[in-house]
């Protein structure tokens, strides 16, 4: 079975920095949440908005992701893009992927979209991609989340204020030549899933974060401790550390700086944090990370080796 390998994590952010006390009616939606005005218990901070098109938005973070792994556009094999909504009726999707392509110059290769898995999109991507290239189907897999408030929509819910961003990475079968940028191993994809608490109106499952700890964990003989980051969605505060330490993590493996920074950028979370993560050393070669989200009812992860 072929090796995967992860590189050239990158992402772009909304042009504008907004405040959370900017946001549109940010008050009375607290209090429609049951939320206290207390923003450093939540990890109010900043958000960013963007006034570009998604497919802007998502041919920008491919063209980066490229310069950073040192890969030619005509290289790539395929795209997995996500995405919890793509704007306007399904007839305009069609032009919205060929601007996606032509803006990264990868040509006429095949696509897959990704959409129900709502804020798992990417790591839902990233499995569906492993897959591919370990089954020699393709040897140079683009993924891509990109996501925005909707137009009108409030910028915060009962447990995120949102950004809009987009982030993406190379799945392929080596490491990159020594010297090129941040690589990590692929050391298992795992998912669990309940039926019965898929509704919004349901928790997130800290059983279902232990099932696939497990999944990932048992395999190669590792203990979440053993974890030395892992990167999760970037939710309020509290939920995170409830949440993420009833999955069996210490509050030094997670990381909330970023929730105050940007807030939850959808799907993208897990990849933003992996590249600020390594940029402020929090691990280094030969350290293990875990690429985590959940929503209710759903939990995947990424299990990753740091080889430079």
């Amino acid at each position: 079975m072929l090796t995967v390998y992860l590189r050239g994590a990158s992402y772009v952010l909304g042009e504008s920095e907004v405040g959370y006390a900017d946001i549109p009616d940010m008050a009375e939606l607290a209090a429609e949440f049951g939320l206290a005005l207390n923003p450093g218990l939540w990890g109010w901070g900043t958000v960013r908005n963007t006034r570009r098109d998604l497919a802007d938005l998502a041919a920008a973070t491919g063209r980066a992701t490229l310069r950073a792994a040192g890969i030619e556009p005509a290289s790539v094999d395929a795209l997995v893009l996500c995405s919890t909504r793509i704007p306007g009726p399904a007839d305009d999707h069609g032009s919205f992927m060929a601007d996606v392509l032509t803006g990264i110059g990868v040509g006429d290769i095949p696509f897959y979209g990704m959409s129900l898995n709502r804020c798992v999109n990417l790591l839902a991507g990233l499995d569906v991609a492993n897959a591919f290239v370990t089954g020699g189907r393709y040897r140079h897999v683009l993924v891509i989340t990109v996501d925005a408030v909707a137009e009108g929509a409030a910028g915060i819910s009962q447990f995120a204020l949102y950004s809009d961003a987009a982030a993406s990475c190379i799945m392929c079968p080596d490491p990159g030549p020594p010297g090129a940028a941040d690589s990590y191993e692929i050391l298992g994809c795992a998912t669990a899933q309940d039926a019965t608490t898929m509704a919004a109106t349901s928790q997130i499952s800290s059983d279902l974060a232990r099932a696939v700890n497990d999944q990932l964990l048992e395999p190669p003989g590792l203990k979440t401790s053993d974890i030395a980051a892992l990167l999760h969605l970037n939710l309020f505060k509290p939920l995170i550390m409830m949440k993420e330490r009833q999955s069996g993590f210490r509050p030094g493996q997670l990381y909330l700086d970023n929730i105050e920074r940007l807030g939850h950028c959808f799907a993208a979370d897990p990849l933003i944090n992996l590249v600020d993560r390594a940029a402020l050393g929090h691990f280094g070669e030969g350290h293990y990370c875990l690429l985590a989200a959940s929503v209710p009812g759903s939990r995947i992860g990424v299990l990753l080796k740091k080889v430079r």
